[in-house]
């Protein structure tokens, strides 16, 4: 998985900083690492709050 994380808020893209997006990445893996059924290689992960 690359370390590219993109942040859109109404289809605008919100610029982040490393650490602000170093954090993102990392609650959200956290999180998805302890759900059941996850594979073993995770290539894209998309999260959608409509």
């Amino acid at each position: 998985m690359s370390d590219e994380i993109k942040l859109l808020i109404n289809e605008k893209e919100i610029p982040m900083n490393p650490f602000v997006t170093k954090i993102i990445k990392d609650v959200n893996l956290a999180i998805i690492n302890n759900l059941r059924e996850m594979p073993d290689v995770v290539k894209k992960i998309t999260i959608i709050l409509d």
